[in-house]
Parts: C-alpha cells; structure tokens; sequence
C-alpha cells in the first residue's frame, strides 16, 4: 500500500525537506504541499491523504487550530504534528485534538519514515523525547498518574489489558489482529471500546495510560 501525505509548514525550504525524505521510501507518496492552515484544510478535503503532517506554527491558521477542522472534512487521515518546540502545551493541545504523532523537526529521516507508516497503519508514535516528556516529569505528578492508569485499567478484562498493553507498545491494528489472532475488526471494535472505558479520545491517550499502569512488556 502506498502512503499518500499532505504536508503543511510555511517555509519552503522545510517542506522540500520533508518531501525529499518521505519520497525517498518506496511506499510513501506526497500528493499536496501547504503553506498554512487553512490551505491544508483545502488540500486535505480534496485529496483525503492517508496521513497530514502539519506544523505547529502557521500564518492564517497554525496547525493545532485546523486539526478540527481537518477531522471533520476527512475523519480518515491521520494526523502527525510536526514542531521545532518540544513545549507541554502543544503537546497536550495535539494529543487532545486528535492527533496520532507528534515529532520534532530534530528528527532522523529514518524516524520520520517510520512515523508515518506507523499513524498510517493505525498506531501512535511519539517522537522518544516527546514519549519521555509526556510519561515522565515531577515525581508526586507520575505517581498519581501511575495511580490512575491502574486504577483504570484494573476493571478490563484480560485481553482488554493485553491489547491495551500491545497497543502502548506502539503495534498497529493488522499487528494486534496477528499477535491475538484475531480479526482486524474485532481489534478495531476492542480498541473503540477501551477508548470508551478509559474516558479518553484517541489512540496515542490509551497508549499513555497502558504505558503507566505497566501494561507494557519490555
């Protein structure tokens, strides 16, 4: 399958970047270029991309601000903010809003590539730096979240905590549905219903919290 993009970021030079790496992989295609946001709305509602990366800062409209907006023109892209700031409230702001990735423009070619696949396929991926910014912080402040994340997922069933555990640990729908031998849309069903039980919007929220309840299986 090939990964169809639509990048978003206000200067040139980035986004000749970004389309030099992506392209350089077999299976990724960039089908649009924006200079803002409100230009990506545009472009992703005409090409229904599998994947919008979008920078945080933009003119007319940043990236955080058209992410709703992009949602609710094509509910099936997923979404990667891209961003030179590694600041908890863009953080929180893009996980809130319903994005799927969140990287730092610092990033390897090689991190990029897989990023995008990742979101591509269904899964969540957190640049390390930014993964370590959301789990870690003030002692007091982890121990409650950990406290929590067990509290909450002390009422799913096993499998409901192995797929939620597998899911933190970064594997896809199709990946999930070959570990439990399953099929993909049972996963999918499964996945709907801990985002329900969890009390939380997406994928890259679950994963946070099967990360601190210890779900996650070096």
């Amino acid at each position: 399958m090939v990964v169809r993009v639509v990048l978003a970021d206000d200067e040139g030079l980035v986004r000749a970047g970004l389309r030099s790496i992506l392209t350089s992989a077999a299976d990724i295609e960039v089908v649009a270029e924006a200079e803002d946001g409100l230009e990506a709305i545009e472009l992703i509602r005409r090409h229904r991309p599998d994947v919008a990366l979008l920078d945080v800062q933009m003119p007319r409209l940043d990236g955080l601000g058209a992410m709703s907006a992009i949602r609710a023109a094509s509910p099936d892209t997923a979404l990667i903010v891209l961003t030179t700031f590694l600041e908890d409230e863009y953080i929180a702001d893009a996980l809130n809003e319903g994005a799927l990735g969140f990287m730092l423009k610092a990033t390897s070619p090689r991190e990029l590539i897989d990023g995008v696949r990742a979101v591509a396929d269904g899964a969540a991926y957190l640049s390390p730096k930014v993964a370590k910014r959301v789990i870690a912080g003030p002692g007091a402040r982890r121990m409650s979240r950990e406290a929590t994340a067990r509290e909450l997922t002390a009422a799913l069933s096993d499998r409901e905590r192995t797929i939620l555990g597998l899911l933190a640990a970064g594997l896809s729908n199709a990946e999930l549905a070959d570990r439990m031998h399953l099929a993909e849309g049972t996963i999918k069903s499964y996945v709907s219903t801990l985002l329900t039980r969890l009390g939380v919007k997406n994928r890259v929220q679950a994963a946070i919290i099967g990360y601190e309840a210890g779900l996650v299986r070096e």
